[in-house]
């Protein structure tokens, strides 16, 4: 912790400051939308220089986050790329230092959090503690987690699974559990599964709004087998890690959710399942206050096809169903927040609508509670063949709810508004700005709903601005590395998009080596307007090679008619549509057959050996942390798809890797330097264990797989890896594609006439 008291910060009046360089941020009126820049930038990368891996690592190539975020109506604190810690307040058009990046620099600072008095700043420090916030019992400890509340200088953090609260950062720390277990029971923190695959957080806890009361999960990893991560550097023996992995098919952490009082008698309550969940399997995957004594909570059943949204008074423990959702596949956006009105009379949540024949999309629904039974009225607020990704705010005054949605295109994310009376007329706020410059958008909206902080994610994200209410033209400045274009595929009957990365320089009288990037897992998406730059890119620029992607079956944003069509069959549909994306390139008269190669991390590597078992058109492949049996996987991820095991063990044989593996012998062409088969994987993989690839490596062996592999193995590293292992990885993938494009090039025609001539 570090007092403010102490600092005697100058205060200024920073008119215009830019608090990004990657990342536009900007706050603006609900109502008009003109733009102000303060600093266009050009990246550098100009046409007739190359872009290289040292390049990417560098601050001006660098995506900065400024953090920003409300902290009043008219107030918004960000860290600025200087690292300085301003407020802004915009109705008076005046900015304040709170912190200057000299303090980070001298403690090491890695993250830092705010007092909601202003008063203290609470740092999470690489090495240094400089304010001890250690339990009584234990001397240095180290916490698992430390947060403000939502008041005054409310503290909350968690030891060894028990949480800790402090009123102030000068009073004694309450102990508020005691059965937390190192491994076996996390307090108000999540295990592995719940971080991974339930709440997508650490943070397992949430204060009331006047903070009073702490709902927290117990999470039980008693029964749940672990996994040993070996660590084997930085000692004479190599040591190991264990952990609780439920992997498909076995013993599940159980879950409690409970309600201490912080304030008088300290009492804790249970928060019951509903009737339909109580006694059987079942995660909780949404807790949210909506008023100082009621909570929203979803809970959700093993096999997530069916889940409750209850809301529950905290004061007694009883929790009244509000909605229920069933499937016959499974259901998506379990983590969605549903927004409520004051009185709690109304709330909105996005649920799938059927539009005609071509499926369900998400939609915005409004629930409104019946005078004249226990059920809600439900009205249909948006509608179409587009989805609703996100709702922002509902302002009660306006009777207006603001959402982001894939209206425009499913590459794309716009802010709307919508009227929550009448017709439901829309608005959208940001499609009049400069879709050249930006068409990728996310907000947070001040809590009087009438003002928004936009953080623009793509296309060209070269330059900052403030959008304020003056009247002045956006402009524009295109950084100059590749360009850009997208095309709709008709595959299998279904639409399905396509993103290619061309040279600067592309002519189409020469031949390009093609690289085809596969991502993400069900629900993901790859072709978007939101602006990336990685090593790919250095193939783009400097290499003379084309980049694909293709959103196939199984994606996201399109429908679940499109993403559910790999409901049990993981590696089929998505692999046909990958090879028919690559049949389709192959027509192109300036792609070079001979030099095909193809990359996959996760999900994506899945895909990859699926590809290689299918298709002889790829001459290179890197496949970095494949999963290579769903049986394997974490639980919650393998029977979401494919069911439990008990009754769908046939879909999880199918979808192996290892069967058929020795028809990469075939497909594979061998090149006269270099390897064919690059495979990665950090040797600590907490997600898909480095057991995946030793399978992998031992069948390949048994069956005598002729081919050349390159194994690349990063001891001791995760799923992400440390910044030195991504340089290094890196410039490992732009070697080993560039070696092989050499390898498998095929002569232009001109070259081949000069060596006849010889």
């Amino acid at each position: 912790l570090y007092d403010f008291v102490q600092l005697s910060p100058e205060s200024r009046n920073y008119k215009g400051i830019a608090i990004s360089l990657l990342v536009i941020v900007a706050v603006c009126s609900l109502i008009t939308m003109s733009v102000f820049v303060l600093t266009p930038v050009e990246l550098p990368g100009a046409a007739n220089s190359r872009l290289t891996v040292l390049d990417l690592f560098k601050p001006e190539f660098s995506v900065h986050d400024p953090e920003a975020r409300w902290i009043s109506d008219s107030e918004v604190l960000y860290r600025n790329r200087d690292g300085h810690v301003i407020k802004f307040n915009f109705a008076l058009n005046e900015t304040e230092m709170i912190l200057r990046n000299s303090t980070f620099v001298s403690f090491k600072v890695a993250k830092y959090s705010l007092s909601p008095d202003m008063k203290y700043v609470l740092f999470s420090l690489t090495f240094l503690e400089v304010w001890e916030l250690n339990p009584p019992e234990v001397q240095n400890a180290v916490l698992q987690h430390a947060a403000w509340g939502v008041k005054g200088q409310q503290l909350i953090y968690i030891f060894e699974n028990n949480i800790y609260y402090q009123s102030d950062v000068q009073s004694n720390s309450l102990r508020i559990t005691s059965s937390g277990e190192e491994g076996v029971i996390f307090n108000g923190i999540a295990d592995w599964l719940y971080e991974e695959e339930i709440l997508q957080s650490h943070i397992a806890h949430w204060l009331s709004p006047d903070g009073e009361r702490l709902a927290f999960l117990m999470i039980n990893d008693t029964l749940v087998p672990t996994m040993f991560l070996p660590r084997f550097t930085g000692s004479p023996y190599p040591r190991s890690q264990e952990y609780p992995y439920p992997k498909a098919g076995q013993p599940n952490p159980t879950v409690r959710l409970l309600v201490v009082n912080l304030y008088g008698p300290t009492h804790t309550q249970e928060l019951v399942p509903p009737d339909g969940l109580r006694g059987r399997e079942h995660y909780v995957s949404m807790v949210k206050w909506i008023s100082n004594t009621h909570a929203a909570v979803r809970w959700l059943n093993r096999p997530q096809n069916v889940s409750f949204l209850t809301v529950c008074d905290a004061t007694v423990g009883s929790c009244v169903q509000k909605h229920e959702e069933a499937s016959d596949l499974w259901l998506t956006r379990q983590n969605q927040k549903p927004v409520f009105s004051k009185d709690r009379s109304r709330f909105f949540l996005t649920i799938p609508v059927k539009q005609g024949g071509q499926g369900d999309f998400h939609h915005i629904a409004m629930f409104t509670k019946s005078f004249r039974s226990d059920q809600n009225d439900v009205r249909h607020l948006t509608s179409g063949n587009w989805e609703v990704t996100k709702i922002l705010a509902y302002d009660e005054g306006e009777q207006t709810i603001y959402f982001i949605s894939t209206q425009d295109s499913p590459q794309k994310r716009h802010v709307y508004s919508a009227s929550t009376i009448g017709l439901f007329s829309q608005r959208c706020l940001t499609c009049e700005m400069n879709q050249e410059a930006c068409a990728f958008f996310d907000a947070d909206i001040s809590p009087n709903k009438q003002h928004v902080i936009l953080q623009c994610k793509g296309k060209v994200c070269a330059f900052s601005f403030w959008i304020s209410f003056s009247q002045i033209q956006l402009y524009v400045v295109k950084p100059n590395l590749f360009w850009v274009i997208y095309e709709t595929c008709i595959f299998f009957l279904t639409e399905l998009p396509l993103k290619l990365t061309y040279p600067l320089d592309f002519s189409e009288s020469l031949l390009y080596g093609l690289l085809l990037i596969v991502d993400g897992g069900p629900g993901s998406q790859s072709v978007s307007d939101e602006y990336e730059l990685g090593w790919d890119s250095v193939l783009v620029s400097s290499d003379e090679v084309i980049v694909a992607r293709l959103d196939g079956r199984g994606t996201g944003f399109r429908g679940l008619r499109v993403l559910q069509q790999v409901h049990q069959r993981l590696g089929t549909v998505d692999v046909q549509d990958q090879i028919a994306a690559l049949d389709y390139l192959m027509t192109l008269p300036y792609i070079d057959r001979a030099r095909i190669g193809i990359y996959g991390k996760g999900y994506g590597a899945y895909l990859t050996l699926m590809l290689l078992r299918s298709t002889a058109l790829i001459k290179c492949a890197a496949a970095n942390s494949p999963v290579v049996d769903w049986k394997l996987y974490a639980s919650a991820f393998s029977e979401r798809y494919f069911g439990l095991t008990s009754k769908n063990d046939n879909r999880y044989q199918v979808s192996r890797v290892l069967p058929n593996m020795k028809g990469l012998q075939g497909n594979m062409m061998k090149g006269p330097q270099g390897p064919d088969f690059l495979l990665i994987h950090g040797t600590a993989d907490a997600n898909v264990h480095f057991q995946h690839s030793a399978e992998l490596i031992k069948h390949l062996i048994k069956i005598g797989a002729n081919y050349t592999m390159q194994v690349r193995l990063y001891p001791d590293e995760g799923h992400f890896l440390s910044l030195q292992s991504q340089k290094h990885l890196s410039e490992s993938l732009v070697g080993y594609f560039r070696t092989c494009f050499q390898d498998f090039s095929t002569p232009l025609p001109e070259e081949i006439g000069k060596e006849d001539d010889d």
